[in-house]
Formats: C-alpha cells, structure tokens, sequence
C-alpha cells in the first residue's frame, strides 16, 4: 500500500457511480485515503448520503475543471454514457493536474476485442486513445472491465425472461458469462487507488461470478423461481441480424458476445485479475449469482415491463 492519497469520483450521483463511492467509503476502506471527494454540478439527496458516509463534496463549473481537480491524486471517471464530451473536457483538466491514477469510464465489457462497430464502445476507443496522445508519463490508466453488472443483467434485455419463466440464449446455453456488482467494481477500484500508482495494472478484468444460462435457471429455481424453460437460438444469425441492422443501445449486441464466450472473463483465453482483490485485507467474498437469487426468491426483474429495442 502507498501513502495515502486523495480520491476524486465523477458521475458518483449516476446508478454506478453511487456504488462505486459506497463502497470507496466503506470504513475498511475508507481509512485508505486522505478524502474521498464527490465532483458534482450540484447538489443532490445522493451526494448528501455520500457526505454523510465521509465523502467531501466538490461543486464543479465546466469552465473551472482544472480547479476543481487541485490537490486530487486518483480520478475515477464513473461518467455515464451520455456524457462522451464531459469525459473529453475532464481528460484535458487530468493531464494539466496533479492527478497520477485515472480509472476512464469503461468497468463494463472488453470491447478492445470485439470484432464489430458500436457507437457507445468506440466513444470509449475513442477517448482512449485521446488519453494516449495526451498523458503525460507521470499520469498511469488502468482501465478497468467488470463484464456484466449482476443486479441488472438477469432480465428481458439479455434473454432472461423471468415473469415468462423462460430463458433464451443466442448461441450455447452452457456458454458461461461474467457478472460483477457494481459495490464489488468499486471495491476493486479502491484497493488499486490505495496501491502505488506505478504498480496499478494497465488493464484488470474481473469476474465476480461467471454462471451459464443453465447454470443460472438451476440456481434461480433453488431459490424459488420454479421450472424455468431454457432454450437458444442460432449465433451465427442472431449476430448477422443485429449488425446488419445496428441499434443505439448495446443490449442485442451483448447477447452475441454473450454466446460467444466474449464475457467470460473466468475463461483461459480471457482470464481476470481477481486475485488482486481477494484476502483479508480486500474483497473477501464477490457477490455471486446464488447471492442475487437469494435477494429475489430467484426472480430478478420479474416485475419489469420491457419492449425489445428495435433496430
């Protein structure tokens, strides 16, 4: 562990980014940190929680970045998708501060290895690669891959059709894939904040559970869904169709990459790094799939109402 440092959060008011600064002021990890700040536009109940864990807060203008950024070691750009140009602006600010570790917005899936376009994934191409020509050689990036996020993943949108008790992969129902929570990322990102930035990976992949379409059916039925019908669908055609007729939201492109074991980061040919993370002083436990179907009595999202995005 390094000397303590001071951690700046932004999008730390976004779904993610909420449970990313949670679990950064968890008193197990809190103690790791000189401040833990929030960089907001304005003031929010959210950010008003946050401050009550621990956190400082930090009103931002977009004309004074820089400012804001003064005395910050670590960045954690938790910035949701929306906000490509955001990310820019505070990337030119990074580079003309303090700040030695940058976590870029990506804690999803490792679309560096896909073998198609999407808008979302090459704004995220894009701003790497602005981060290459700008960084200065004091400044390390870690990009950070957590797969899927497990409490929003067992839904409609990824084939698991819980009020219909069906479940429909694209490709092998025995393809594993792999979730991660959001508090389990963020514990991830704090133990490599707390480390020596020199030391800090480039590129860390984790897998918090990586769990089949059976293997999911299985646990959620032990967990009171009762019979679930699981069945596939060729990915050959399935992908064919979805590229050939693109869509603004990734969630038909990630039941391909599911089929084709593009998000089993638990698998040889990806591997993960969640060795890093694991031991008394880290994360003890990631939360699992049987952990999820625990919290739901084994019907995640059963409530929700959801229409196929069209092309």
């Amino acid at each position: 562990m390094t000397s303590r440092l001071t951690i700046a959060i932004a999008g730390a008011t976004g779904d993610f980014g909420f449970q990313v600064a949670k679990a950064f002021l968890l008193p197990s990890l809190r103690s790791r940190f000189i401040d833990v700040v929030i960089l907001t536009r304005a003031a929010s109940a959210r950010t008003q929680e946050l401050v009550s864990l621990g956190a400082k807060l930090c009103l931002y203008s977009a004309d004074k970045l820089s400012e804001s950024l003064e005395g910050i070691n670590v960045l954690v750009n938790a910035v949701g998708s929306q906000g490509h140009d955001f990310k820019n602006q505070l990337l030119h600010a990074i580079c003309n501060s303090s700040i030695q570790l940058y976590f870029p917005s990506e804690f999803g899936v490792n679309h560096y290895i896909h073998d198609f376009s999407h808008d979302e994934w090459d704004a995220k191409k894009a701003h790497f690669r602005l981060s290459q020509q700008l960084a200065p050689k004091s400044l390390r990036i870690c990009r950070v891959y957590a797969g899927l996020f497990l409490e929003d993943s067992i839904g409609p949108w990824f084939g698991f059709a819980t009020r219909e008790s069906r479940y429909q992969a694209v490709g092998s129902p025995d393809q594993p894939s792999s979730y991660t929570s959001k508090l389990d990322v963020g514990k991830a990102l704090a133990i490599l904040a707390s480390m020596p930035p020199n030391d800090v990976p480039a590129e860390v992949q984790l897998s918090g559970d990586s769990k089949s379409f059976n293997q999911t059916a299985a646990i959620m039925q032990e967990h009171g869904a009762g019979p679930i019908q699981v069945s596939s669908i060729p990915l050959d055609k399935y992908k064919l169709e979805v590229i050939s007729s693109p869509s603004s939201t990734p969630e038909r492109y990630l039941r391909f990459l599911m089929g084709e074991g593009k998000i089993d980061h638990a698998s040889r040919a990806l591997m993960n790094q969640n060795e890093l993370f694991q031991g008394p002083l880290g994360i003890q436990t990631f939360k699992s799939m049987e952990d999820l179907a625990k919290e739901t009595n084994g019907k995640p999202w059963a409530e929700v109402e959801w229409k196929p995005t069209s092309p």
